[in-house]
């Protein structure tokens, strides 16, 4: 059973603002803690209280998401009922559930890796250069003339296996894939976002029952402090990248990624 042990404030703050700022933006939220963490010197925690962060962090979604969220669930209702549903609503529908089996087989397969390989600084930089190859490729030959459709909704789900390995970012593997599967950016974007409210809450609430017999008293502020930082944080990092994506693409996350791999590399 894993063991939270106690954290001062200032740090788990520091670790949600990182969280919420960076789990929506495809610049790896796993990859920033894991050099957060290594930086501020903070050995307490580890996956598991980075997993409570990250459910708190996905609690924006489910605000800024909030009327797609109801629309599907009664739609899904609507189905399972026998009543009229639009196709493009059972297109989304079958896309989220397939899309989502993928992450859902490798993560835990990969879940002591995880725990242990994949938290290391130098994979981190490789994963982000690699992560940005794969953003310019999915730029560079994107067509966006398609639909989604649940063969296109499992193929991006495939892609949000990637994002298993700190450094590739679940929103940049997820919409690089959307691209290459032919999708419309603002499309890719939003199911992007869609497709991670599964994975992102299953996992944080899996941790988040794992450690909640050992938290701790002592802590209880920092994990409360750290998650409302990371709510608030990450509700401004999804506002912020669908208004750019809107009239922009990845180069400046490609960019950004590129250099802090180099900086990384050279510490």
């Amino acid at each position: 059973m894993v063991t939270l042990y106690t954290m001062d404030i200032l740090s788990a703050i520091i670790l949600g603002l990182v969280e919420g700022l960076t789990e929506f933006i495809p610049v790896s939220s796993s990859g920033h803690l894991i050099l957060a963490r290594d930086f501020l010197n903070i050995t307490a925690g580890g996956l598991a209280f980075d997993a409570v962060l990250q459910l708190s962090a996905s609690c924006a979604l489910l605000v800024y998401f909030w009327k797609d969220i109801v629309h599907i669930v009664s739609a899904s209702f609507a189905w399972i009922k026998k009543e009229e549903v639009k196709l493009e609503d059972k297109t989304l529908i079958k896309a989220i559930f397939w899309g989502t089996i993928p992450a859902i087989v490798f993560g835990l397969f990969l879940e002591s890796y995880m725990e242990t390989v994949f938290r290391n600084i130098d994979l981190v930089a490789i994963t982000l250069i690699l992560g940005s190859i794969l953003f310019y490729i999915a730029q560079r030959f994107a067509k966006q003339n398609q639909s989604l459709s649940v063969g296109r909704g499992i193929m991006i789900g495939v892609f949000q296996c990637l994002a298993l390995v700190p450094g590739v970012s679940r929103s940049g593997a997820t919409i690089s894939g959307g691209l290459l599967a032919g999708l419309k950016q603002e499309d890719a974007v939003r199911f992007s976002f869609l497709l991670s409210i599964p994975i992102v809450f299953g996992a944080g609430l899996k941790k988040l029952l794992e450690v909640a017999p050992t938290i701790q008293s002592d802590l209880f502020w920092s994990l409360a402090l750290g998650s409302i930082t990371a709510f608030v944080s990450g509700l401004l990092a999804i506002s912020f990248l669908i208004r750019f994506l809107k009239n922009n693409n990845l180069n400046i996350f490609i960019f950004y990624r590129i250099l802090l791999a180099i900086i990384i590399l050279s510490l």
